[in-house]
């Protein structure tokens, strides 16, 4: 366990993993370029495994604490927020949980990659909303921010995971006419997800709408089809 539960402690540990090439990389991989979805992101250069090394010894980490590494420039520093975040909401009772899910929305402006989204959103979102009035995922649906519709779908794979489709089929609905790719590959991949868990229930769906979705929405879906079936899709003759 960490002696010191401090945002600049974190910070400091963070750095000392740094590593400028893997640091270039992501700038990269991440669009951070003038007008790209990352712009103006700042990385340390640390990978994935290497943080979540870390994640276990702060996840008493303090709230406030926990939303000053959530406002960082960096971006592992706000990754690994997030991960202490999840880590605190697996472990936490229902009134701990309400907070942390509150927090977690009134902070989306910091939860601002795919990566950021996808490794909290189905996690402390869905799990919260789980057996509650799902509205809150319509209102995100709709959000002028991308990241926000992103964690509304995102967000449904808790349930899709759960066998629950419902929600994850109407808001896909919401999503279908949304301008951004990153959109659009988070709705293929989790109607691939209702896919293998009840295909007829994917393929109903992409009946009734796969004329009229974006391609890349329509690719990631049928990934998992036969390449004759997905070629059938893909010259619309399904």
């Amino acid at each position: 366990m960490a002696n010191n539960l401090t945002a600049q402690a974190v910070h400091e540990l963070l750095v000392s993993l740094a590593n400028p090439e893997i640091a270039e990389h992501s700038q990269r991989f991440f669009k951070t370029g003038v007008g790209e979805y990352g712009e103006g992101d700042q990385f340390l250069g640390i990978r994935v495994p290497v943080l979540r090394q870390q994640v276990t010894q702060y996840r008493k980490l303090p709230n406030d604490e926990v939303i000053r590494l959530l406002q960082s420039p960096f971006h592992e520093e706000r990754l690994f927020a997030l991960l202490v975040l999840v880590k605190q909401f697996q472990k936490a009772l229902e009134k701990e949980r309400a907070h942390l899910y509150d927090l977690y929305l009134r902070h989306t402006q910091y939860i601002n990659n795919w990566d950021l989204v996808d490794s909290s959103a189905y996690q402390i979102v869905g799990a919260f909303l789980e057996g509650k009035d799902r509205q809150p995922l319509y209102h995100l649906a709709q959000s002028q921010s991308l990241w926000e519709r992103r964690i509304a779908m995102m967000a449904t794979f808790q349930w899709i995971r759960n066998d629950d489709f419902e929600d994850a089929l109407a808001i896909a609905q919401l999503l279908l006419n949304d301008t951004e790719d990153l959109i659009h590959k988070a709705v293929g991949w989790m109607l691939r997800e209702i896919g293998k868990r009840d295909v007829a229930t994917e393929k109903g769906f992409l009946k009734a709408y796969y004329r009229d979705m974006p391609r890349t929405m329509l690719r990631y879906a049928i990934e998992k089809f036969p390449q004759s079936e997905r070629q059938r899709y893909l010259k619309g003759l399904v």
